[in-house]
């Protein structure tokens, strides 16, 4: 095997553990048995759109995470990843061969035809950013991380977003450069509250210099310093202002192109005064004032639902059905293999070797070898 295709144990078991928790954080915040229509528009859920149902030229329609299990077996399906404020449309009007096995129209009348609330997007068809481009690329060479816009929700390609994506970008959120011109006045929280160092480079006809040796850091402390100065202005006064008004007095100009990163907790900093709460709601951002409505903590509510759910071990539930003795044969048998294994494993994770199969054919075989002779030497007795 050459060094080039060689893989080292370490690099599987990284890999594997970063899938699981990917799958946990998305999967395990939805339900894979109920179909979600009866929740009606569900806060945020993984979804599915159907390529062999709907296909290209058709209508956009999107399905739970239990529809794409139990009724799109078999499908050509595209992974939407979580999308909120959405119902799922398996078996209305738009699939004309298909009934919700899970949750049928014939069964409750009371089932819309359409979901009119839900939004769509090129996304349902297989293709993303402002390139349209499918994902994985087959014709596209360039190695680039997709990162979602909080408000279209649209993936885009880091390249194409018109700024530098920042460290940790994981940790913070994304508007990209056409939300943000529908929604200007977010360009006047992103003078003080977008991350420093992606595209908040200040307009040189204004006098300003660029403030590209700054630390990518946010500067969300300077908000609160604008609606607090220190003055002995009344409480009442200080919860009856704006801040976005404060916010568009000592604007810095910021050049107002490319996507804008946010840092955690931005969301808090929003004004939320009655006028900004209309305007928030007029232009369907509402959720920008709701910190539970974030990805992040979707992903975190999975992780846990998780955890919660692999609480007790299948071999142990297992042994409810076994005699005292054979509880004691595997149970003896199952934590030796598992410190036997786990040391096994451990050598080759350290000098950084490939496993063979001859290698596990190997481990196993004086496993076997190792078993015999403790039933030669009657080790395990009943008490």
């Amino acid at each position: 095997m050459s060094e080039e295709q060689t893989v080292s144990l370490v690099d599987v078991l990284e890999e594997d553990e970063e899938l699981e928790e990917e799958a946990s954080a998305v999967l395990a915040g939805s339900d894979s048995d109920h179909c979600s229509y009866p929740q009606g528009y569900v806060k945020r859920q993984a979804l599915y759109a159907c390529n062999t149902c709907t296909p290209k030229g058709g209508e956009a329609a999107g399905v739970c995470l239990a529809c794409s299990y139990k009724c799109h077996e078999g499908h050509d399906l595209f992974e939407l990843y979580t999308k909120r404020n959405f119902r799922c449309d398996c078996g209305n009007r738009k699939f004309t061969e298909l009934q919700c096995k899970l949750h049928p129209v014939s069964p409750h009348p009371d089932k819309d035809e359409v979901n009119t609330l839900n939004k769509y997007s090129h996304n349902f068809f297989g293709v993303y950013c402002t390139c349209s481009r499918p994902y994985p690329d087959p014709d596209d060479q360039v190695e680039d991380e997709m990162i979602q816009c909080v408000v279209c929700e649209d993936w885009l390609h880091g390249r194409h977003l018109g700024c530098v994506v920042p460290d940790c970008v994981e940790l913070q959120e994304m508007i990209c450069e056409l939300c943000m011109n529908k929604n200007d006045f977010l360009w006047t929280y992103a003078d003080l509250l977008a991350v420093s160092g992606a595209a908040a480079q200040v307009k040189e006809e204004t006098g300003g210099e660029s403030n590209t040796d700054a630390p990518d850091k946010p500067q969300v402390d300077q908000v609160d310093d604008v609606i607090e100065p220190g003055s002995k202005r009344s409480r009442e006064e200080a919860e009856s202002s704006c801040r976005l008004k404060e916010l568009q007095r000592i604007g810095q100009n910021r050049l107002r192109s490319g996507a804008v990163f946010w840092p955690s907790g931005w969301r808090s900093k929003l004004c939320s005064c009655t006028t900004c709460q209309e305007r928030l709601s007029q232009a369907n951002l509402s959720f920008l004032l709701d910190e539970w409505d974030t990805v992040l903590a979707y992903e975190r509510k999975g992780k846990n639902n998780e955890q919660t759910q692999q609480g007790h071990d299948p071999l142990m539930s297992a042994l409810d059905n076994l005699n005292r003795v054979q509880q004691l044969e595997i149970i003896h048998g199952y934590n030796d293999m598992k410190t036997e294994l786990k040391d096994f494993l451990q050598t080759f994770a350290a000098e950084g070797k490939v496993v063979t199969p001859d290698d596990i054919r190997q481990f196993f075989e004086q496993q076997q070898s190792r078993k015999r002779r403790r039933v030669d030497d009657g080790r395990f007795y009943c008490t």
